[in-house]
């Protein structure tokens, strides 16, 4: 298996063109009115001094344990900003003792026992991909080391269900090697998101991903139709069914519970016959909430759209798509059964309706729209974005998004304030101005899940952490003040917590600190991450 990049997104290999690292630079450049960049340069794990670790490694855990420096440095980092910020400082703050690499339940379950009886905490890891922090070692607590347990050996498609379009599969599978093991049957799961290339689907479970399609089925919770894990108290496995109405479901308490509950070691999963039919069109709106008003209506029409990206002007220059005077809704339609022009068609008359303008269809491109012309472009850019974090976090220039969702009705003036706050933060913590953009990533009849990114230059290394904060904190304040969510598919890890605590219902709270007492009694499982540590190594 290649090694992930512990300093930023994809694999070691993975690398950005110096063209992008130019354009890059040109655009970035221009936004804050400056003629180029100090450049810190990229990380070694050398440059990364780490505490010897506090926690020797039992005999009858050396085959599947180490304490090796560089799986070290990378299970003491998540992909957040943040944390690529402290890569870049040659900081880290909470680093990972021990790194385990179980191949079978029963190993997860000794390693637990062995966490047990050394109190150390325990972190499931999948791709490390987390953009929240979620992965990452508790940096408080009474704990006497933390173990990173690494999910990469259940990497296998099991089984497959060809009469109920369903595959049994393994947790630590990545994206590309799901896909690849499902090709030879037909069958796909079809859930693509940006992480795909270095995520898991245990880690898409914990989290509740948010995956390809933009309508209907948003979430991975609709494509898990049974889970096992692995917990401090024992081994849980659901029922296998389409559906049950026998109280709440056990799946459903473990999809989002981000590694506090268990450690997902399979699941069955809903698959899908792989797309012939495919539509796509680019639409330009003079105005973005008008551009809104069309999604909206779109929604609401039932024709459940695969793709409904609506970018505004500004996200739709940055991604190639316009000039900047007009905002981009990538609309697109798919099947395995049938064509889908018909769709299309009636998509772009309500588009019309409210002032959208596009380019007449070539029916018999219909196929190959979706790697062509605008939506090409965008899914290209869209799935590239990420590797540019570790390049901007070297330039001073910090970036993140927060992605929320609200109803229609409130989404206007929502927007605007979030936007206003977060413009607001970045002139007073940078004394320049900066950027903050909007896209809808997913979208619902009742409201649409809005994915604002904010650009601002610190004005030196020293500065930057303080001043990412300062934006994040002003527009997350706003996200809640509006009534919004903190996080529509990222996840709460560690860095959303103080928000996710004024979301969450207080008594849904103690609710889940109860099931967290009866899996994990001592609070081992990334403690910290939803709810605050319990057990005997909670701080005072």
């Amino acid at each position: 298996m290649k090694r992930l990049k512990f300093w930023g997104w994809g694999f070691e290999d993975d690398v950005v063109p110096q063209s992008e690292i130019e354009w890059m630079e040109s655009t970035w450049g221009q936004r804050f009115g400056v003629s180029g960049f100090e450049v810190t340069p990229t990380p070694r794990a050398e440059d990364i001094r780490l505490p010897a670790p506090r926690l020797a490694i039992p005999a009858a855990l050396t085959e599947i344990c180490t304490t090796d420096h560089y799986e070290r440095v990378l299970h003491s980092y998540s992909k957040s900003f943040p944390d690529i910020i402290r890569v870049y400082r040659r900081e880290c703050p909470a680093p990972a003792d021990v790194v385990a690499l179980p191949r079978s339940d029963n190993e997860i379950a000794a390693v637990l026992d062995w966490c047990y009886e050394m109190n150390a905490a325990a972190i499931p890891f999948g791709g490390g991909s987390s953009v929240v922090g979620g992965v990452v070692p508790p940096s408080g607590g009474e704990y006497r080391g933390a173990v990173s347990i690494d999910m990469r050996h259940f990497n296998r498609v099991l089984e497959i269900d060809p009469v109920s379009h369903c595959a049994r599969i393994q947790a630590g599978t990545f994206g590309p090697a799901l896909e690849a093991q499902l090709k030879p049957s037909g069958l796909t799961l079809r859930h693509f998101p940006q992480s795909f290339r270095c995520s898991t689907l245990g880690g898409w479970i914990a989290t509740r991903a948010g995956g390809h399609f933009a309508t209907l089925y948003t979430h991975i919770d609709d494509l898990v139709e049974n889970l096992r894990l692995v917990t401090p108290a024992g081994v849980i496995e659901s029922r296998r069914l389409p559906g049950s109405g026998a109280g709440p479901s056990p799946d459903r308490m473990f999809i989002g519970s981000e590694g506090i509950l268990g450690i997902i070691t399979e699941a069955w999963m809903r698959v899908r016959p792989r797309p012939s039919f495919r539509a796509t069109a680019s639409v330009r709106f003079r105005d973005f909430y008008r551009g809104a008003d069309a999604v909206r209506m779109l929604t609401q029409s039932n024709l459940y759209p695969t793709n409904c990206r609506l970018l505004d002007a500004e996200e739709a220059q940055y991604n190639g798509l316009a000039d900047g005077t007009v905002s981009v809704l990538v609309v697109g339609f798919e099947s395995a059964d049938h064509p889908v022009g018909e769709w299309m068609k009636r998509a772009l008359e309500i588009c019309a309706d409210h002032g959208g303008s596009y380019d007449p269809q070539d029916p018999s491109a219909e196929d190959e729209s979706h790697r062509s012309g605008a939506a090409g472009r965008w899914r290209e850019r869209f799935m590239f974005l990420p590797f540019f974090k570790e390049h901007m976090a070297a330039r001073n220039i910090f970036r993140d998004s927060y992605e929320t969702a609200i109803t229609w009705d409130r989404f206007k003036d929502f927007h605007a304030d979030i936007r206003a706050a977060g413009l607001e933060a970045i002139r007073k913590a940078t004394g320049r101005e900066g950027s903050v953009t909007c896209r809808f990533t997913h979208v619902y009849p009742d409201g649409p899940a809005p994915y604002l990114t904010f650009h601002g230059l610190s004005r030196s290394a020293a500065r930057l952490l303080d001043d990412y904060w300062a934006v994040k904190s002003a527009a997350s304040d706003a996200i809640i003040a509006g009534g919004g969510t903190i996080t529509h598919h990222h996840a709460v890890g560690r860095e959303h917590r103080p928000w996710y605590d004024r979301q969450r219902p207080e008594l849904f709270a103690r609710a889940l600190g109860a099931a967290k007492r009866a899996l994990d009694p001592k609070g081992l499982l990334n403690p910290g991450v939803l709810i605050d540590p319990i057990g005997p190594t909670a701080s005072p």
